[in-house]
């Protein structure tokens, strides 16, 4: 009998720490999805599908929305956020002041069931686009600077942040710049086409997750370094607490693919601006432990990142100032 009880320790320790690796490898090994030529900027992604998925889709600089078609093809064009905006004036455009004109998507997330697209767009606010692309339909705006959202996935009610009422995208490039509370946190109905307010006084903007099953939201203050919990059902519902005080500015925050926990993507030293720049996704359960820090500081050196989007084991990385999205794996 002990050879046996030896045997399957052994065994139950080993498997153990097979599911570790797996799970929270470091995803050492480095690829990239190119964008075109002159593009820049992919700060969101998600991907279409329950089974058979396609993406990523991904928002650029000069306005489009991209949709990754395979390695031999690439990123096609597949939506854009406002009529103004024509090829010839807007394609390859880095302007901050072309935005209203080109548009400035900053944020996707899909409805799975019905493969809408919505859309955060720092000027022209929440938008929808059906599943063949296009020009998408403005469902909200009179935002100053629409940041992130996801969509619920049981409810398809729209979490959105609007980064503040006194400043948009384009001031926080500027000499200066000094970044203020008065960001809000918001929810659109589908069904009423009402957008409520459900927090205000938020530092900075950001793009907040919805847990799997509904039950609350994880709000990042991207200037405020820090994340609540908003939660929407229980004893505590329609209130907020303090999740988790971050060591760096906290953007987007994503479903990880274990239910519970999110991904995080954290740049150390972007507001107040630092000499350098350390970008990191950090996976968090729904608690608000630090369960992995994954750095990015060698293809993203001295960049701030906006996106960690992990799908099947791997990790998507979309950032500002670059021309690819970063894929991490095992």
């Amino acid at each position: 009998m002990a050879p046996k009880i030896l045997s399957s320790s052994m065994l139950l320790v080993f498997v153990t720490f097979l599911y570790m690796v797996v799970v929270s490898g470091q995803f050492s090994k480095f690829s990239k999805l190119d964008l075109p030529p002159e593009a820049l900027g992919p700060e969101s992604a998600a991907f279409r599908g329950l089974i058979i998925t396609e993406g990523p889709f991904t928002t650029i600089r000069d306005g489009r929305i991209l949709k990754w078609q395979g390695a031999n093809v690439g990123f096609v064009d597949f939506a854009y956020t406002t009529p103004t905006r024509t090829k010839q004036f807007c394609d390859g455009t880095t302007d901050p002041e072309k935005g209203p004109i080109c548009g400035r998507p900053l944020a996707l997330s899909f409805r799975l069931t019905t493969g809408l697209l919505y859309i955060a767009d720092a000027f022209h606010g929440l938008l929808v686009v059906g599943p063949n692309g296009g020009l998408a339909t403005q469902l909200a705006g009179g935002f100053k600077f629409a940041a992130g959202l996801d969509v619920d996935l049981l409810t398809g009610n729209v979490y959105f942040i609007d980064a503040s009422l006194t400043y948009d995208i384009r001031n926080t490039t500027q000499p200066g710049f000094k970044p203020d509370s008065t960001g809000r946190f918001l929810r659109y109905n589908p069904f009423t086409r009402q957008v409520s307010v459900l927090l205000s006084g938020l530092a900075g903007g950001g793009g907040p997750a919805v847990s799997k099953d509904g039950t609350f939201v994880l709000v990042p203050e991207l200037t405020g370094r820090r994340i609540s919990k908003y939660w929407l059902v229980g004893p505590k519902a329609n209130r907020a607490e303090i999740l988790l005080n971050t060591v760096g500015n906290p953007n987007k925050i994503k479903r990880a693919e274990r239910i519970g926990e999110f991904w995080v993507a954290v740049s150390v030293g972007s507001q107040p601006p630092a000499a350098l720049i350390t970008p990191k996704g950090l996976r968090i359960s729904s608690n608000g432990d630090v369960l992995q820090t994954v750095s990015f500081a060698t293809q993203f050196f001295n960049k701030t990142i906006s996106l960690v989007q992990e799908h099947d084991g791997k990790l998507y990385v979309g950032s500002r100032g670059t021309s690819f999205i970063g894929v991490y794996s095992n």
